[in-house]
């Protein structure tokens, strides 16, 4: 027989209020605003290979193609990559702004590989499936290039540390809405091909890109807005839709090619500059 001291609280009686438990929990597991920005950025990720899926691989797939339909669902899947790089934009913003908690670098690494690593990624799969003139063995080949291209970027950003105002390499959101720029395109397949590993590239390269903050944060956000605007005329069969969707897809792409043109070429420069200078330094030694 047990007796039961009832002075001794027995351990499997557990009055607990959940306001203490809330109030027990650890930081690392409480949700910021921004962590709220940065989960939307993973939504509109996976929405956008949903889109892909259903309004233009299905039909494909099943021979119900229908024009109209892939140009929305088309257009639907990177106007949700561009609202995910609206999130990504804003969260860190509102993290240097207010409370940032311990999951947000996490987060914002795992939302940014869906939304621009897997769908553009996946993206590029579907145009080799359903361009005419592509291959599609040859276009997986590309997708995953694109996709280890931002695994080991995001990976290197968490790693490495550089100085502030500038990231190294193409930014994972620049890189992913440049490589659908491409598809858009609808350029000859190697070009394409070309076009898409060289911004795979960029990705993991060395170059410095400046941080988007104050006047290029709002210039950067004003792009965005005008290219959800090119993408919609685009997909609604607007008079001169397709002009402004390849307008659009070209001026991003030579944005992403000259960026690292004078990055390039600004890094020579202050090269030059040092040697100079300490040239001059020397032979005010010497005299």
């Amino acid at each position: 027989m047990t007796v039961i001291d009832p002075d001794t609280q027995p351990g499997w009686v557990a009055d607990v209020d959940e306001e203490d438990v809330a109030d027990d929990m650890p930081l690392s597991t409480r949700l910021s605003i921004a962590d709220t920005l940065t989960l939307g950025n993973a939504i509109c990720g996976f929405m956008a290979v949903y889109f892909t899926t259903t309004g233009v691989l299905i039909p494909h797939l099943t021979g119900n193609e229908d024009g109209g339909m892939a140009r929305h669902s088309a257009a639907m899947a990177v106007i949700l990559m561009l609202l995910a790089s609206i999130f990504d934009l804003f969260d860190g913003l509102v993290a240097r702004k207010l409370r940032a908690s311990a999951m947000g670098a996490e987060l914002d690494n795992l939302s940014d590989l869906i939304s621009f690593g897997l769908a553009p990624a996946y993206f590029v799969v579907t145009w080799g499936m359903v361009a005419p003139d592509s291959h599609q063995r040859v276009s997986v080949v590309a997708a995953v290039v694109v996709l280890l291209a931002v695994v080991l970027r995001l990976a290197r950003f968490s790693c490495v540390t550089l100085r502030d105002g500038i990231f190294q390499g193409m930014p994972s959101p620049f890189g992913a809405l440049t490589v659908v720029a491409i598809v858009l395109l609808e350029l000859p397949f190697v070009p394409t091909l070309l076009a898409i590993i060289g911004v795979a590239w960029l990705m993991v390269s060395r170059v410095e890109y400046p941080k988007p903050r104050g006047r290029l944060a709002v210039a950067m956000l004003s792009w965005i807005v005008l290219s959800m605007g090119m993408l919609a005329a685009w997909a609604l069969d607007a008079p001169g839709g397709q002009t402004l969707l390849q307008t659009g897809c070209s001026l991003q792409i030579v944005l992403g090619a000259m960026i690292p043109v004078f990055a390039t070429a600004r890094r020579v420069n202050t090269f030059r500059d040092n040697r100079r200078e300490a040239r001059s330094a020397q032979v005010q030694q010497i005299q």
